[in-house]
């Protein structure tokens, strides 16, 4: 049951736990300094940039070995492993997508590395697995990435990750004998495989081939390009269908429409949140043809405009331009110079996602934070909604265009998920498959409250606890927070929270500013020059936390990952006194090169970058790595990354690490980091093995509950 609470903030402190003093390894610094618009910077650990240098790889070591030899031996980590293990040990099945006749879905029998791909013959054939990525590697580490059926069902063109490492190759499985094809195309990255109609190739998107083939590549990526391949040949006769070489920094994407006359192409450019569309007309979806000119529709980079699908010249998109919360609108692509016309108007509810299926939208909507489904007819005439089991967050909605069939994954804190067929015809719902898992959920609560951050703002956060929980100040706390690139933290069902409110403990994820909880103006509220916002958030939410006697200071862990890394950085630095333990993962430290690797560049929409002055005076000021306060006594910190991490560099981790160890008062710490080996971004890539997540959420929440006073009996 969800509880909608509103409180107001009581400020409030409480002392730190004392920590001991901890011997770290030498970090070698060097006389570097870089020059931005006159002002001069240090960058001591430049060096470590150089991942395969001698120096770095005997740093990392050093830093691994003092870190296992603190961690190992924490009662706490062994625990939360054990019960982890017992816990994630439960069967669960993926959202179905269907293409001719086949249903697609994953199932896991619960502590497989990886979920297998299973098939099967109509609604009510008998399931077999097509693909088992746990066979393609002993450790778990080759993931499937991305699915992709051909729209005859003959073939499943599908991505192979390694390493955690964003980087793709695309074979193709013949669905009925469940054998490979031929085919095999590499550097592929951030792609999908959209096929043509005729079901004789398919589009995607690549990066040039790096210098010496090396896979582990993290170099500023450019030169993007869209390519058609044709089944049955070799990658070197694929057709290059788009490309921007007068633009080598920007991004962009193609898919074909619903009904495979168009491949639509949406660009982006650094430092812009809004994108272009661009589209190529393949005159006949059946005799698809590559040589038509590339028509730019929307030619503009200040609104976001997502393609739903067309009917015929009509094409419909969600956007944001005059409307924060998005609508629905129409353009007619025959009529080029028409405006937009608004099919869904904007309401006070976000809209998080839109599809057509069977002549019909099929909206979700965000409501503080609580997914709803409605139903509108395509003239935009409400027609119901699909109904949810409970109060909680929309995982994905499926169904084919013409189909009236829809499945919805749904899931909550408490509630590990349940998939619904629906019906649009009949408006009938049932249940295709419900997940169980042995926790008891009843005795536990969902407080939903809302506090004043520090310009009286109101924030959103969750509670997870035992029911009848004492606010008497004593709960460890788990605080997570992310705020970044319009994306929702929303109540969905996660494991690891389990193990830490069965024990007592809080589990609280706040909705900063930053992310798309209500909207494009909530986005850019904590953008570029703002995003101290989203920083003010979080902290406002632990001083809540301790005010309204949920918890103290020294009983918070803070947490975050890549943009959330980032925060808990620059908020450690603020406010080294917010907590007793923070576990900043794969976090973005330099705020001032980080748009020199891999896809950062891209970050510039949220974040500006240091090329120019005024986004270089915000930058510097919070900055992780630029502010580590001398002398200042921090909590228990333990920064993770993953070698193989190819979307926020690795040195990032590495640089912030070497510079607190240096800076922090003796009284701080333990300052560690952990940098597992074979592992990429992992998070939301989907790519990690079940064994490497619990290893890592038992090395981080043991760590944490270590330093807070975690209890590690049940209570």
């Amino acid at each position: 049951m969800l509880k909608l609470v509103r409180l107001s903030l009581v400020a409030a402190t409480a002392p730190m736990l004392a920590l001991a003093a901890v011997n770290y390894p030498v970090s070698k610094t060097v006389e570097h300094v870089d020059d931005y618009h006159g002002n001069k910077v240090a960058d001591p650990y430049r060096w470590l940039e150089e991942l395969d240098s001698a120096d770095t790889k005997a740093w990392v070591a050093s830093q691994n070995a003092l870190t296992d030899s603190i961690v190992d031996g924490l009662p706490e980590r062994a625990l939360v492993r054990e019960r982890l293990t017992q816990l994630w040990n439960y069967s669960r099945t993926g959202l179905p997508f269907k293409e001719a006749n086949w249903y697609f879905y994953t199932k896991n029998d619960g502590l497989q590395n990886q979920s297998p791909l299973y098939v099967q013959d109509g609604i009510s054939g008998t399931p077999r697995v097509l693909i088992d990525p746990n066979t393609l590697s002993t450790d778990g580490t080759v993931a499937v990435a991305l699915t992709s059926p051909s729209p005859d069902g003959k073939w499943l063109g599908y991505g192979l990750a390694t390493g955690g490492s964003d980087w793709r190759e695309l074979k193709l499985r013949d669905v009925a004998t469940g054998e490979d094809g031929s085919d095999h195309v590499k550097w592929a990255k951030f792609t999908g495989m959209s096929w043509t109609h005729d079901s004789k190739g398919f589009f995607y998107s690549r990066y040039p081939e790096p210098a010496g083939g090396d896979s582990k590549v993290f170099s500023k990526l450019a030169n993007r390009k869209i390519y058609y391949h044709r089944v049955g040949t070799a990658q070197g006769e694929d057709k290059l269908v788009f490309e921007m070489p007068e633009q080598p920094a920007w991004s962009f994407g193609g898919g074909v429409s619903s009904d495979g006359r168009y491949l639509v192409i949406s660009v982006s450019q650094p430092g812009k949140l809004g994108n272009s569309v661009y589209y190529l007309d393949l005159v006949d979806a059946q005799k698809p043809s590559l040589e038509g000119k590339v028509v730019k529709l929307v030619d503009q980079f200040v609104n976001s405009y997502g393609f739903i699908g067309n009917i015929g010249t009509d094409f419909y998109f969600t956007t944001d331009e005059s409307a924060a919360r998005n609508r629905i609108v129409a353009l007619n692509i025959a009529q080029p110079a028409a405006k937009a016309k608004t099919v869904v108007a904007e309401s006070k509810d976000t809209i998080e996602g839109a599809r057509i299926s069977a002549g019909n939208f099929i909206v979700t909507y965000l409501h503080d934070v609580v997914n709803r489904v409605a139903v509108f007819q395509l003239d935009g005439k409400p027609a119901g909604e699909i109904p949810l089991p409970g109060l909680g967050a929309v995982a994905g909605v499926s169904g084919k265009f013409k189909d009236p069939e829809v499945f919805v994954a749904y899931s909550s804190f408490l509630a590990p998920g349940t998939i619904m067929r629906h019906n649009l015809q009949t408006n009938i719902s049932e249940v295709f498959n419900e997940t169980k898992i042995a926790f008891p959920a009843s005795g536990y609560e969902v407080q939903q409250v809302f506090f004043p951050s520090k310009d009286g703002t109101k924030i959103p956060m969750f509670l997870v606890h035992k029911k009848g929980l004492k606010l008497d100040g004593t709960a460890p706390t788990w605080l997570y927070g992310y705020g970044g690139f319009n994306v929702v933290m929303k109540p969905q069902f996660a494991v690891p929270p389990l193990v830490w409110i069965e024990r007592g403990g809080v589990y609280a994820m706040v909705n900063l500013r930053g992310g798309g909880e209500y909207g494009e103006e909530w986005h850019k509220a904590g953008t570029k020059e703002r995003k101290q916002n989203v920083y003010d958030d979080y902290i406002g939410a632990a001083d809540w936390l301790v005010a309204q006697k949920y918890t103290q200071h020294a009983k918070i862990v803070l947490d975050g990952r890549s943009n959330g890394g980032l925060l808990l950085g620059a908020v450690l630095n603020q406010r080294p006194d917010l907590a007793g333990a923070a576990v900043p993962a794969v976090g973005v430290m330099d705020m001032l090169r980080y748009h020199k690797f891999t896809v950062g560049a891209g970050w510039a929409s949220d974040f500006g970058n240091s090329d120019t002055l005024d986004a270089f005076k915000y930058l510097v000021a919070y900055s992780p790595l630029h502010t580590v306060k001398q002398g200042a006594k921090y909590p228990a910190v333990l920064v993770t990354t993953g070698d193989h991490d190819d979307r926020v560099f690795p040195a990032h981790s590495y640089k912030y690490t070497a510079e607190m160890q240096a800076k922090v008062s003796p009284e701080s710490g333990p300052i560690l980091i952990h940098i597992e080996a074979n592992a990429g971004h992992g998070g939301s890539s989907g790519t990690t093995p079940v064994s490497k997540t619990i290893e890592d959420w038992a090395y981080r929440m043991g760590f944490g509950a270590h330093y807070t006073g975690w209890s590690a009996e049940k209570k």
